[in-house]
């Protein structure tokens, strides 16, 4: 028991290596964590007015619904009623503040559809899938289902 400390060498040794690995740490995070960094949490307080030159993109459900009333009553009920607009027809801030001069994108559904419910293992078995090719024959989904509730098929049956 009092040859604990005999070989004390190795512990200044491993002592030596704990300090360096600290003072490393330090040194890094001196040079790689940008000025800033945790005045808002986990975040970077400079990249708030980074972000504020961008121009605004999306300009949200309320922007599409003072027009466009109607599709709210045609989503109701229906499995696309939690879906937003711009999820479906992209960035409309440019839409909105000026409907003549920038059009909404009308998606081709073949392909903005299969995004969602096409066959994919990841996705619970409960969620709508389906085989693209199979299932529509190469037509659109519009061509048979209702975009904003697409329960409700063409011609008013579910």
């Amino acid at each position: 028991m009092g040859d604990l400390f005999g070989h004390k060498g190795h512990l200044v040794r491993v002592a030596g290596l704990f300090g360096a690995g600290i003072v490393a740490f330090f040194v890094l995070r001196a040079l790689f964590v940008p000025e800033g960094f945790g005045v808002y949490g986990h975040f970077r307080a400079g990249a708030i007015e980074e972000n504020r030159v961008h121009p605004v993109v999306f300009a949200g459900r309320a922007a599409c619904v003072e027009c466009h009333s109607d599709v709210p009553d045609a989503m109701k009920g229906g499995k696309h009623e939690a879906v937003r607009c711009e999820a479906c027809h992209g960035p409309l801030a440019g839409h909105a503040g000026d409907p003549a001069e920038k059009k909404a994108e009308r998606p081709d559904s073949k392909e903005l559809c299969a995004r969602c419910h096409a066959v994919n293992v990841a996705r619970p078995e409960r969620f709508p899938q389906v085989e693209p090719a199979e299932h529509s024959g190469g037509e659109g989904c519009t061509a048979c289902h209702t975009a904003h509730n697409p329960g409700q098929l063409k011609g008013g049956t579910k």
